[in-house]
């Protein structure tokens, strides 16, 4: 059986069909005259100011950390809080020599029984040795004595690991190798979702080279995530999402303590180490949790996404996310992006087709992105043809009086 189509003219019956392609076609012209726009200033991947360029996202993982060591770390240096073995010999028998195990006090100096107090800290064990030969001598105890200093014990400095590290929590560190390097292997490395700064926060030195000592509490912070934080201090505990429990603390205002950033990039690549963490200093890792990213208009799969935390991201691969564009003629995106130092935003818009040619066009975006594939004349037109042509379609009748 042979079904033959018969074209009739649109009545009354139809004219909702013409009115919808009319209603369609004026979309298009509105979106033509500029309807489909954003509030804030507008910008170009070209005319973009420098400001307004996300930064690349480096992966902390992939940090060579062995770069960080010290290439010097004067360990066998004397210092407060040392034990250190002296030997005294005034003759060749075993029994004209003298052990004695001596601590340096907080002010630096030995107290040697028969011989005094004696200036030993900031001395090397050499150094050391000719020092209590010097006083032997002129206090006439012996007169051509043989010393050896030897280190027994070095003070351990108490340090806090916090932020993205895998064990976060306090840790004695040996005064020679209490730097950077130990004090993250310490608390057992990197984890997965750090960042590549670091803030060491060590007491301020008094005028003597003494640390002050640090007061019970905690001091507030800016950390180099752009967010408040604690600085915790010893006694205090760390929380099962890796935060510290300071509630019960009183806070300490102005407790001496000097800064310093790091730039675990450009540490590693440099091979810059000497970043000492002091006793009672702490050590904070950049944790990243960005913010998600939204793509939204003409894309299949319309969401919020997980921003990665250490891979770039643009915007051919967010389209990606989102499934592709769901009409090929879409070309036209803005990215809304915040406004550094700003409550507002800004629009930056980019081309698909050159994206997928340039890299520069391909805009490296940053947490709290919003990707929005845009109407445009060509799509908007596109589309109204496409319902119209489908609901014309649809409401044709058959030849039998059926409807196609």
């Amino acid at each position: 059986m042979t079904i033959r189509l018969k074209m009739i003219p649109l009545s009354r019956k139809h004219a909702w069909s013409r009115r919808v392609f009319v209603g369609l076609l004026a979309c298009a012209a509105a979106v033509a005259s500029g309807c489909a726009t954003s509030s804030g200033k507008h910008y170009t991947h070209q005319t973009m100011p420098t400001q307004m360029l996300a930064v690349k996202r480096d992966n902390a993982q992939t940090l060579e950390l062995a770069n960080l060591a010290r290439a010097s770390n004067h360990s066998d240096v004397i210092d407060r809080g040392d034990v250190i073995e002296v030997s005294i010999s005034a003759g060749l028998d075993e029994k004209d020599t003298v052990v004695l195990p001596v601590r340096v006090n907080e002010q630096g100096i030995a107290q040697i029984p028969e011989i005094g107090p004696v200036p030993l800290a900031g001395l090397e064990p050499e150094a050391a040795e000719a020092t209590i030969v010097a006083a032997c001598i002129e206090q006439q105890l012996y007169q051509r004595p043989t010393v050896t200093v030897t280190m027994k014990r070095q003070r351990m400095n108490r340090v806090m690991v916090t932020g993205a590290v895998k064990k976060p929590d306090w840790y004695e560190l040996p005064r020679g190798r209490s730097d950077l390097l130990a004090a993250i292997v310490a608390a057992g490395g990197l984890d997965e979702d750090a960042g590549t700064n670091v803030e060491i926060r060590n007491p301020r030195r008094s005028r003597s080279g003494r640390s002050t000592p640090v007061a019970s509490g905690t001091q507030r912070s800016i950390d180099t995530v752009g967010h408040s934080s604690l600085l915790p201090t010893e006694g205090s505990t760390v929380s099962a999402d890796n935060e510290f429990d300071a509630s019960v603390l009183p806070v300490s205002a102005g407790n001496g303590m000097e800064s310093i950033k790091v730039d675990l990039v450009s540490a590693t690549k440099t091979g810059s180490g000497g970043y000492i963490v002091e006793d009672g200093g702490v050590v904070r890792v950049e944790k990243r949790d960005p913010e998600p990213l939204h793509v939204i208009g003409l894309v299949r799969k319309p969401d919020r996404y997980d921003f990665p935390i250490a891979e770039d991201l643009r915007v051919t691969d967010a389209i990606a996310l989102a499934g592709g564009t769901s009409l090929s003629l879409a070309d036209k995106i803005f990215v809304v992006r915040r406004v550094p130092q700003s409550s507002e935003t800004a629009v930056i818009q980019v081309s698909l087709r050159q994206a997928k040619r340039n890299s520069q066009a391909n805009l490296r975006l940053e947490p709290g992105d919003v990707v929005s594939v845009e109407n445009t004349p060509a799509t908007a037109l596109y589309e109204a043809i496409n319902v119209v042509r489908f609901n014309v379609g649809a409401s044709l009748p058959l030849a039998g009086g059926g409807v196609f």
